[in-house]
């Protein structure tokens, strides 16, 4: 083999398969094969499962990788070689002075022949050979180009949780018109022309929700198709000769600013909570007042994975959940209730976790608090983060309203097997778990941790 023959079997060596360029930010993957991160990157993207080598198809364990840094380099020494090679094609010339532009201002972003570097307009800016300013706006691109795919796959993570919130809104709106239709009925048959009222603003609040959970959908699609393009369009310009990546170096990092900018804000898909008309004056006539006889103090909540065990002091294995680092008050009923309608109220203004309602036994020793988990009926607040989930159990139910902010009003109407939660500020429903048949003594319930 001739030495021009070499040459060109060791440029072939540092070519991608996927994009027939040189490397840029080359990487190695499970099987031996080199691509540019960017080519692999928009290749996965395409055909995401399973991550497989573009060239052989063998697949890949791990989805990132380092840096080629040897490759790196002799592809950045190959395109300058060709470069040269070609120089005299993009060579452009001067029209004040006749000579070839062979420099680059970092300043105005403008090649400049050697006089009109030394011209008062151009003197006091920093100068640089064309190839070498080339190769450091390649790294600043790809350095863009990693924000922009990091921006990406982020996005798909938000579009994936958004996606899911529709179903689940759309089971839980299903589940509430029915359990309004069940409180209605309980009242007068003057109060039905209020139900309809009622069931109506839902039905129109639902559609206008799930009609923002479409459109934030639909606009994080777009803005992560804008990013995608972005990426492809950074890509290509760093496949341009030198002179052309240059000359619309301003206008393409002008624009990646202004996609980057753009971030849609995930919806919060939360209801409403109407008034349930009369609710309030006919449940205190079945009020009932120091049902929490029975009183502790404790530190180191921990609540079993089924929300039936809590365990405090030292004891914490095989918990899934913790509210450490505060006290927690705990208060139970002394006397269960075995029949008729009961109704009393929880102030929970000064707490952001707490969990109340009712349950058929609860046992105590030195260091277990144990709720029988045969016949439990609770509701659950719990902060994470900035974010406050109010949820339900058996079945599990994250509830799609407004947060209470004072009291909580539990009634509970053993002869018809319903136990229901009331928003005593608001004077609406917040739960009702469906009629059931109880067996046992049900006792109320109450852990509030210390703000």
């Amino acid at each position: 083999m001739d030495s021009k023959g070499f040459m060109q079997a060791f440029q072939n060596e540092l070519t991608c398969s996927v994009c027939m360029n040189y490397f840029i930010d080359p990487i190695t993957i499970d099987c031996g094969h080199s691509f540019c991160r960017p080519c692999l990157y928009l290749c996965w993207e395409e055909d995401q499962t399973p991550k497989s080598c573009p060239e052989c198809r063998g697949l890949s364990e791990k989805p990132d990788f380092q840096t080629n840094i040897v490759l790196k380099r002799l592809a950045s020494l190959a395109r300058q070689d060709t470069a040269k090679q070609t120089n005299s094609l993009e060579t452009q010339i001067c029209l004040i002075h006749k000579e070839a532009k062979g420099l680059f201002c970092e300043v105005d972003k403008t090649l400049l022949c050697g006089p009109c570097s030394e011209s008062p307009e151009h003197a006091a800016h920093s100068h640089s050979p064309i190839q070498w300013a080339a190769e450091e706006y390649r790294e600043k691109l790809l350095k863009r180009m990693g924000s922009l795919w990091k921006m990406t796959q982020e996005m798909q993570n938000h579009l994936n949780l958004e996606t899911h919130k529709t179903p689940s809104l759309e089971n839980y709106v299903a589940i509430r018109k029915v359990m309004i239709k069940v409180q209605y009925q309980r009242i007068h048959l003057f109060l039905q022309e209020q139900e309809q009222l009622h069931l109506e603003a839902l039905e129109e609040e639902a559609k206008e929700t799930l009609q923002q959970l479409r459109e934030s959908e639909f606009r994080m699609t777009q803005q992560k198709e804008s990013l995608k393009e972005m990426y492809r369009e950074l890509t290509e310009m760093c496949h341009k000769p030198d002179l052309e990546l240059l000359q619309n170096l301003g206008n393409v990092l002008e624009r990646t600013d202004l996609v980057q900018m753009q971030k849609p804000q995930p919806v919060n898909p939360e209801l409403t909570s109407w008034p349930v008309t009369g609710i309030l004056d006919m449940l205190n006539s079945f009020r009932v007042d120091n049902v929490l006889s029975q009183k502790t103090t404790i530190h180191n909540v921990s609540l079993s994975e089924d929300d039936t065990t809590m365990i405090y002091g030292d004891d914490h294995h095989g918990v899934s959940r913790e509210l450490q680092g505060a006290e927690s008050f705990v208060a139970w009923g002394a006397v269960a209730f075995t029949s008729g309608r009961h109704y009393w109220e929880v102030d929970v203004t000064h707490s952001s976790n707490w969990i109340l309602g009712v349950c058929k036994d609860i046992l105590t020793s030195n260091t277990v608090i144990s709720i029988d988990s045969e016949e439990v009926f609770l509701l659950s607040s719990m902060k994470v983060s900035n974010h406050y989930i109010l949820s339900t159990n058996s079945p599990p139910l994250i509830q799609y309203v407004q947060r209470p902010l004072g009291g909580i009003g539990v009634f509970l109407d053993y002869d018809n097997g319903i136990v229901s939660f009331y928003d005593v500020c608001r004077g609406s429903l917040i739960y009702t778990f469906f009629p059931s048949f109880f067996s046992s003594p049900l006792k109320p319930f109450l852990c509030l941790r210390s703000p």
